[in-house]
């Protein structure tokens, strides 16, 4: 199996609910995040790519149908070109509303990282933190640079990636925009929502 559709936006901006979206749409399994911390064997492949070697990613996502979120969103470029075909998301919100979400979540997170209660959970957080905070954010984490760096992300995507292969989308448009692009039907069940605050702390301390 090969990536059929690539999430080019940050964590926080609904790729939960994008992830089960497009497991409902037969896209699936989805990666994200939440993958990586109940898998420890993709620890050793994503470790490794957060410090430069990335190596082959049917490594760390062969039998996956498509990939939302950190770490896979953090390669967009190298993912668009890897999966010619696939199709690319870009998950936003509004800026203020993200740093308020991302702020009281991944970034308390990736702070408390030497305090996770495992092991593996202490080496996802620290290639997460590589990630997300030294490689996104250029090792700033206030709201300026940090809202800098969202908007940056929307521009070069859309820059980069030609019309008919990129979809902007905020999970609030529903169904609609998400299946018309993929050339599904749309579903009669309501869209997914999920990942509130409180469901990010119980999956990223592993309950």
């Amino acid at each position: 199996m090969s990536l059929k559709v690539i999430g080019a936006g940050f964590g926080r901006t609904g790729t939960m609910s994008l992830k089960m979206a497009l497991e409902e749409l037969g896209f699936g399994p989805c990666h994200h995040m939440i993958e990586v911390l109940r898998s420890p064997e993709q620890i050793d492949f994503w470790e490794a790519a957060a410090h430069g070697a990335r190596g082959n990613w049917e490594v760390g996502l062969g039998g996956y149908g498509s990939a939302v979120d950190w770490p896979t969103a953090h390669y967009w470029r190298e993912l668009a070109e890897a999966y010619p075909d696939a199709k690319i998301i870009l998950s936003h919100r509004k800026p203020e509303g993200w740093w308020a979400s991302f702020s009281e979540t991944i970034l308390k997170a990736l702070a408390g990282r030497d305090q996770m209660p495992t092991p593996d959970l202490r080496r996802n957080m620290a290639a997460a933190h590589e990630i997300i905070v030294n490689q996104t954010l250029g090792g700033q984490t206030d709201e300026a640079s940090a809202l800098a760096a969202f908007a940056r992300r929307m521009d070069e995507v859309q820059a980069a990636i030609p019309p008919e292969r990129l979809l902007v989308f905020d999970v609030r448009e529903g169904w609609e925009p998400l299946a018309n692009f993929l050339g599904c039907p749309v579903p009669a069940t309501p869209f997914p929502r999920s990942n509130s605050r409180d469901e990010f702390w119980e999956h990223t301390r592993g309950k």
